[in-house]
């Protein structure tokens, strides 16, 4: 559904995305994943055709982009980053004025609006003001706006951002509805738990170079030991120093938790023991790990 060769784009003397390879298949959620400014929307606007690339080849839905970037995006659905639904509509509207900008006529907007809504749970919502809704309705009737055109390749830029638990977990049941339908998801997020539950593949990129991609599982045991224990608390440093590097295969102390990644962590939690002032969580290895493992724990801008 999508090809990226060797993609390169550059702003002035900054080169924001450097031969940049991926392929998604059909029917798969493929998650690219990366600090802020690591050129991941770039990468996707250039696969959409909103920004002309410097070099590479792109191919979307069997059609090369740009040059036949509006051809192919007739077939391919966008959920942006934050909302930009049209508050002077209801939600029906929203829908069928959105799908008129594919050629649909008004009958078959309106044929595709119950199925729609339903999917998006917002049935009960169809006449209401969008300043009605809360935010999760409101991420949910984007989402049923991309599918308006039944596009074969969602693009999904932070999906479930500013979301509360329960809207999160619905937006992740739908995704995954899709994906069983045959449909391809393109998806970014900062949230690895996402990733992790999502995507059958995940790139993570890093100052605009692709650093690694492979399914989540097979990542995480590749990278990153197989038990992590955070310790926190009162002395942590201390204990750090003296048993915390030694007793770990890896380990790193980030603000006032120490992180000690480990094959075998029965040795360093003996050393917890009587330790009062000292809280321990033994915990799986995920992506998160992996993910500030390749790119670091600095703050990004």
């Amino acid at each position: 559904m999508l090809n990226v060769e060797h993609l390169h784009k550059r702003y002035g003397d900054l080169e924001v995305v450097r031969d940049v390879s991926f392929h998604v298949p059909e029917g798969q959620c493929f998650g690219l994943l990366g600090p802020n400014g690591a050129g991941k929307t770039t990468t996707l606007r250039c696969c959409l055709g909103l920004t002309q690339p410097d070099a590479g080849t792109i191919t979307l839905v069997g059609l090369p982009v740009p040059q036949k970037a509006r051809e192919a995006r007739m077939r391919v659905g966008v959920v942006p980053q934050f909302d930009n639904l049209d508050p002077d509509f209801t939600v029906t509207e929203n829908l069928i004025v959105y799908g008129r900008y594919f050629g649909l006529s008004r009958r078959e907007c309106e044929a595709r609006v119950e199925r729609l809504l339903d999917f998006a749970g917002l049935a009960d919502k169809a006449h209401a003001r969008i300043e009605a809704l809360s935010g999760g309705m409101k991420r949910r009737l984007t989402l049923a706006r991309a599918m308006i055109n039944d596009p074969q390749v969602l693009f999904m830029d932070e999906p479930t951002t500013g979301l509360d638990p329960q809207a999160r977990h619905l937006v992740w049941d739908r995704l995954k509805a899709l994906v069983t339908q045959g449909r391809t998801i393109v998806l970014t997020t900062h949230f690895m738990d996402e990733a992790q539950r999502l995507c059958d593949r995940v790139a993570i990129m890093d100052h605009g170079v692709l650093i690694t991609e492979e399914a989540p599982r097979p990542l995480i045991e590749r990278e990153i030991e197989p038990v992590v224990i955070e310790v926190y608390g009162d002395g942590v440093e201390d204990w750090f120093q003296a048993h915390g590097k030694a007793l770990s295969s890896r380990a790193e102390l980030a603000g006032d938790t120490a992180f000690c990644y480990c094959n075998d962590p029965e040795p360093l939690l003996k050393t917890l023991e009587g330790q009062n002032e000292l809280r321990a969580l033994r915990r799986a290895a995920n992506l998160e790990d992996v993910f500030l493992k390749l790119t670091g724990r600095d703050l990004r801008d």
